[in-house]
């Protein structure tokens, strides 16, 4: 029952990672997308100043904050089931 839990999570923290974070930036980035004199400005037209403010603060974390965020927990659970399993088993050797 667990492994399947895990192996959900697994796949599900993939899907968003590989699909639904690109799909985020491209429906963001459409949405502030447009041609100004013949010129193709990405990321650069918004209505107001608090749209643009909260645009940007949805990409940094969603970018940035985000992944690095799933990366310290998987690391530091990758670590702290190493030093549980090594201090187990030089406890059972000195035994």
């Amino acid at each position: 029952m667990q492994l399947k839990v895990r192996k959900r999570l697994v796949y599900g923290t993939i899907v968003v990672m590989w699909i639904v974070i690109p799909a985020f930036l491209t429906t963001a980035g459409s949405f502030s997308t447009d041609i100004v004199h013949g010129f193709c400005i990405p990321w650069g037209i918004y209505r107001g100043q608090a749209e643009e403010k909260v645009v940007t603060t949805f990409v940094f974390l969603v970018t940035y904050l985000l992944p690095v965020m799933l990366m310290v927990f998987c690391y530091s659970r990758i670590v702290y089931r190493l030093k549980h399993k090594v201090t187990a088993m030089l406890s059972r050797r000195h035994k």
